[in-house]
């Protein structure tokens, strides 16, 4: 019989671990640590932040925050590892790079530990403003060694891309993509009748220039000066020089700038647009990589314009939900969502496709289940 979230036995205690991500992070909280604990194992997130607080069955233990980069490497890293032993789990699940020493450190004293790889760390490496460029390489390549010790040496890694796998011992890889939650989105598509709704693009996740940040807000002030079209953005800054590069753009006067958006918020900003925007730079960790925010849009029944890359190729060329660009040519981007928004019923269309394949082939049930059952598989064997 396949056990599902209800019919799951407890099974132990659990301890996620990150001192990069915010609290209440999609994939570790919202999806790992709330589907862990609904399954009825006891689950404690330890993170960053400024209370303890327990919600959605899952126990947050704060460590304070620190100011700067040298000290969150040092400081709260050594607080990390402290409040880890003091939790005495059955398993400790680590989501950042930095941890790999207190994973180690865990491992010396008996712990089961697993290593969450979110993204293509050598290849992110490579694009680090604030890494010399001279020196980018050498570190990728350190990158490169110390995941495979961490591979060696830990009892499992959970992989959110199958194109990481192949970094990482087989026998204690598992992929579990990072899939939207179709419970966050069932009633988005429908808040507004798509027709309804003002000549609205949208944006919500990290504000980086390889993220086509710069490129997205250039490309308002080439829409034609009469239109009354607006582009919605959430999220951080994570370069402050980049903020002040896109308020001086042209394309700023027709930018709704959101700042930071809870779960609940960001699925009310997608039900009120009528195009989502996704446009990845052509580095190396997004052309291997199925980008979480895609999925979104899809589950929100939006039209989207995305970045002409593998993976975005495959899943919006199968689906038929969406245009594809060069993400850093403001002129094709601006073009293409005048094309969706003179073309209301052909967008339409195109996000209800997109809302059908992510029901049909893209969504957090199987890969919820996938980690239950690597979850039960690792419990049940010996330790590494």
């Amino acid at each position: 019989m396949t056990r599902t979230l209800e019919n799951l036995a407890p099974r132990g205690k659990v301890a996620h671990l990150t001192s990069v991500h915010p609290v209440f992070d999609t994939r570790i909280f919202h999806k790992e640590a709330a589907t862990l604990a609904a399954a009825g194992y006891e689950v404690v997130l330890i993170a960053v932040t400024e209370h303890d607080t327990v919600e959605r069955g899952v126990r947050v233990r704060a460590v304070p925050p620190a100011s700067g980069r040298l000290r969150r490497m040092t400081a709260t890293v050594v607080a990390m590892l402290r409040a880890a032993l003091d939790e005495r789990a059955d398993v400790y699940h680590f989501h950042d790079p930095e941890l790999i020493p207190v994973g180690l450190l865990l491992k010396l004293a008996g712990r089961r530990v697993i290593y969450d790889v979110h993204d293509d760390l050598p290849g992110q490496v490579l694009t680090k403003p604030w890494i010399h460029p001279r020196l980018r390489a050498l570190v990728a390549r350190s990158m490169v060694a110390v995941e495979r010790l961490a591979g060696r040496l830990f009892d499992g890694v959970v992989v959110a891309n199958p194109a990481h796998a192949a970094r990482f011992p087989p026998t204690k890889t598992s992929t579990v993509r990072n899939l939207p939650r179709l419970e966050e989105f069932a009633t988005a598509g429908d808040a507004v009748p798509y027709r309804e709704r003002p000549r609205q693009v949208v944006y919500i996740g990290d504000l980086s220039r390889v993220r086509g940040t710069l490129e997205m807000v250039d490309a308002m002030a080439l829409l034609p000066a009469e239109s009354d079209v607006r582009l919605e953005i959430g999220g951080r800054f994570n370069e402050p020089e980049l903020e002040d590069v896109c308020r001086r753009s042209p394309g700023w006067d027709r930018v709704t700038f959101l700042g930071w958006q809870s779960r609940p918020e960001v699925a009310a900003a997608l039900a009120r647009a009528r195009v989502g925007l996704v446009l990845l730079h052509p580095v190396p960790h997004y052309s291997a990589n199925y980008p979480v925010k895609l999925f979104e849009y899809m589950a929100s029944a939006l039209p989207v314009v995305a970045s002409d890359l593998p993976l975005c190729r495959e899943v919006v060329e199968s689906a038929g939900c969406g245009l594809l660009v060069d993400p850093r040519d403001p002129a094709a981007i601006a073009g293409a969502i005048a094309w969706l928004l003179d073309h209301p019923a052909e967008a339409e269309a195109m996000g209800r496709r997109g809302w059908r394949m992510v029901h049909d082939r893209y969504s957090w049930t199987s890969e919820g289940q996938a980690l239950l059952g690597y979850y039960e598989r690792l419990l049940n064997a010996p330790a590494a």
